[in-house]
């Protein structure tokens, strides 16, 4: 029997119910496989969660119990609605663990799936999103958020963009493009911002030139790259772009596929990683069981895979296979939840994916 230790962080909102529907499906799944495989799940608080316990919504408990842990499940926060002290000049609480844990990837999938409704006809791409530097300035410095108020009426943010951290999200994106179509696009601002984006844009273009030179790339700017997705989503494989221009474009892409209720994310630095949802915390639908899991679900099935790689462990695929056929296949039958036109509730969803996991087996 071999075990694997994961996080569970609930987070705010729809969180704790998109989340435990998680930790079901993946129970089932592991069950099912029966393959020597067993998880513990080890609860950390976070968000209003952490707040009420320890005044803070990451607390050092938290960080340090995810220390212990092979990767772990982190829920939507709520974070505009923490009080000022928590709020403002302060990391929120998923760019804390990104920057505690040097998480640099953000690996964000998006795909149509039978069953759903694509805005923007059939597209399957991953955007590679840099999580440590760019203009997200909560990200980018030491000590600090890199932004300040020079007078009631000035504010100042500051974009960062390093070789070190250029050339490892390239590498990351052709390994990927590698193992996909072998086509990267870099998206950037170089024609105004010059010097920033220009050494993004080329640092990339040379890290693809001498390790990856099967990989065929182009670049984009950011604002056409924006109309593309819209009418040729299908024309891209593997995205790779600094960390506002990433956040925004994985959003579009998510919802241009049916829905960002689909849209799963990883963040790692190649030794943790972290599954997240990459929606928010819709707190205007908390806690009336009408989220739809997904993201979420095909989140932990990221993670599954990425740990099969990273501990050379093929059982861990094979859970994460069950996992993400059941949950393709409820979508594809026509169980679905209200935001791709369906009915079926969050607790509904969860329980025809669990039951589609032991009729697939």
């Amino acid at each position: 029997m071999t075990t694997y230790k994961l996080g569970v962080l609930y987070g705010d909102g729809i969180g704790p119910e998109i989340v435990s529907a998680t930790v079901k499906v993946l129970k089932a799944a592991a069950s099912k496989a029966a393959n020597g495989t067993e998880f513990v799940f080890i609860e950390l608080p976070m968000g209003w969660e952490g707040i009420k316990k320890y005044n803070d919504p990451m607390p050092d408990v938290t960080k340090q119990g995810l220390k212990e842990t092979d990767g772990w499940l982190m829920g939507p926060h709520d974070s505009s609605a923490y009080p000022d002290e928590h709020r403002l000049f302060k990391r929120n609480p998923s760019g804390e663990l990104r920057h505690c844990f040097d998480l640099f990837a953000n690996i964000r999938p998006s795909r149509t799936f039978p069953g759903t409704k694509s805005v923007a006809g059939f597209s399957d791409l991953i955007i590679l999103r840099e999580n440590s530097e760019g203009f997200l300035s909560d990200r980018n410095m030491y000590i600090g958020t890199g932004e300040c108020m020079v007078t009631p009426d000035v504010a100042l943010v500051t974009g960062v963009f390093t070789r070190k951290s250029i050339e490892r999200i390239a590498h990351e994106a052709f390994k990927l493009a590698m193992s996909r179509r072998k086509k990267v696009t870099i998206v950037h601002k170089a024609n105004v911002i010059r010097l920033a984006f220009g050494l993004f844009r080329d640092i990339c273009y040379e890290t693809g030139k001498k390790y990856y030179p099967e990989v065929k790339v182009e670049d984009v700017l950011i604002d056409a790259m924006a109309a593309r997705l819209v009418r040729r989503a299908g024309d891209f494989d593997v995205i790779v772009t600094e960390n506002l221009f990433g956040d925004i474009l994985s959003d579009l892409a998510g919802e241009l596929a049916g829905s960002l209720g689909l849209s799963p994310s990883l963040n790692t630095n190649g030794k943790l990683a972290m599954a997240q949802a990459a929606h928010g915390s819709a707190p205007d639908i908390a806690g009336q069981d009408l989220a739809n899991p997904t993201s979420m679900l095909l989140s932990a099935v990221m993670l599954l895979q990425w740990l099969s790689a990273h501990h050379r462990d093929p059982r861990l695929n094979e859970i994460a296979k069950k996992m993400e056929d059941a949950c393709l296949g409820t979508i594809a039958d026509g169980t679905v939840t209200h935001d791709l036109g369906g009915s079926a509730s969050t607790t509904a969803f969860t329980d025809a994916v669990i039951k589609k996991i032991y009729q697939l087996s």
